[in-house]
């Protein structure tokens, strides 16, 4: 039987009258803002950046695949609302963290977010609050990281407070899935912590999917992303050695698309982006450690995805000296900067290192992205570049135009009459048949 703080705080999920406060108005937290808002609970924003804050009471969007009028629907309802005073998280039944999980130059989880978000969480915690981590994590963080500065004040979990850990499964510029389609893993500390934040999603997305433990559920967002980053690193590799053959590995990923089994397309690219796949292996890598297991085939498929932009800027170094021209002074145009096609997400995109190799060997670089403007700076880059306009007359002036992102609102066709050497990552160019300029897949 559920206690009587448990049982008073489902009462007040089930009527949606329990007040959900969201930290991180990101990529996972702003959506996730507009669904409980929609759904009729009413929401409370937490971010320090005060320009998001400004932007939601505002009812202004600032993500590009999350529309304005999304963000207005809710903020004029009043039904949702931002704030950057951390002391209305008292006010909050519910407290859900979207923080970012990234990792410290040396591969090893960079906790930081978590453990100063806890810390604040900590200090307003009160009787009958439920708290749900969705970052992105090793197993066991829920309860090594989170649970002990939570109690440190005598509240026990379980007891006196609930927590759960419900991995975020966001797909930005994803047409076919949304925060609501996309079903929710939960694992809870207790029973009642369980039923608490299955019945609170469950309000909110298609369906909810318990585990035993949280520690079931942070292990099950690793999975998923460990599957991708290996079967990746397996179609890169498979690109050179096609390459060496004189096969095109896009054909014969579309040839073995066609079996209705036992196959699943991956694609190559210039590099692993995005918050998850380029990320989350490695947490997994580190947590093993302390356990004295090897995880040898997570690490040599993390090895060749980062190995790929070097890959890239050694087949644009060859193709140069094809056309008798050095990489060193040569002008290269940089098609898309964002991670992956139709988004403005710059979250650990290979586009960042292909500008610091090519600068380094020499070359002049400059980008053309329809979603990124402005190049944002970045923990590990502070490039000062914009956007430079692409017409026919601006294309060739560039010795070489290297497409690292597929963006759709691109014209390639054009592209392929107007330049004169393309390096293509992505396969972009396999319908403009009329193409003039030597087109090279990387």
């Amino acid at each position: 039987m559920p206690n009587a703080l448990s049982a008073k705080l489902l009462s007040k999920i089930e009527a949606r009258t329990a007040t959900v406060g969201i930290i991180g108005l990101g990529y996972v937290g702003l959506p996730l803002a507009i669904e409980f808002a929609k759904a009729g609970f009413p929401v409370i924003g937490f971010d320090l950046d005060e320009k998001k804050v400004k932007n939601v009471n505002a009812g202004k969007g600032y993500i590009k695949h999350i529309p304005s009028a999304a963000v207005q629907e809710i903020t004029s309802r009043k039904q949702c609302r931002a704030t950057n005073d951390f002391a209305e998280l008292k006010n909050a039944d519910c407290v859900i963290i979207c923080v970012p999980t990234p990792l410290t130059a040396h591969r090893e989880p960079d906790m930081t977010y978590i453990v100063s978000t806890t810390t604040t969480i900590a200090k307003y915690l009160r009787k009958g609050q439920l708290i749900v981590l969705e970052s992105t994590t090793y197993p066991g963080t829920t309860r090594e990281v989170v649970q002990p500065p939570l109690e440190a004040k005598g509240l026990k979990a379980g007891t006196d407070f609930f927590l759960a850990f419900s991995p975020e499964r966001e797909d930005p510029g994803n047409p076919n899935f949304s925060t609501h389609t996309i079903p929710k893993v939960v694992g809870g500390l207790s029973r009642d912590c369980l039923q608490l934040a299955c019945k609170l999603y469950d309000a909110v997305v298609v369906g909810t999917i318990p585990v035993s433990s949280p520690d079931a559920a942070e292990a099950t967002k690793l999975l998923e992303n460990i599957f991708r980053s290996v079967n990746i690193a397996l179609v890169n590799e498979l690109k050179i050695v096609f390459e060496r053959m004189g096969i095109n590995i896009w054909e014969v990923i579309e040839a073995a698309k066609s079996k209705p089994f036992g196959y699943m397309p991956f694609y190559p690219g210039p590099g692993l982006g995005g918050h998850c796949i380029p990320i989350d292996p490695f947490y997994l890598t580190w947590r093993a450690r302390e356990f004295e297991i090897p995880t040898r085939f997570i690490e040599l498929a993390g090895e060749i995805n980062t190995s790929m932009p070097e890959f890239v800027v050694d087949k644009t170094q060859n193709a140069l000296n094809d056309c008798c021209k050095s990489l060193k002074g040569s002008k290269i145009l940089l098609m898309g900067v964002a991670y992956k096609k139709n988004v403005d997400d710059m979250r650990e995109s290979p586009s960042l290192r292909l500008i610091e190799l090519l600068r380094h060997h020499g070359a002049l670089v400059e980008y053309h992205d329809p979603f990124v403007p402005v190049l944002p700076a970045t923990r590990k880059y502070k490039y000062k570049m914009k956007s430079v306009p692409l017409t026919r007359a601006s294309v060739a002036k560039y010795d070489a135009v290297l497409i690292a992102t597929d963006h759709t609102d691109v014209d390639y066709q054009m592209l392929g009459e107007a330049a004169k050497l393309i390096i293509d990552t992505r396969n972009a160019m396999k319908n403009c048949r009329k193409a003039k300029a030597k087109i090279v897949r990387a």
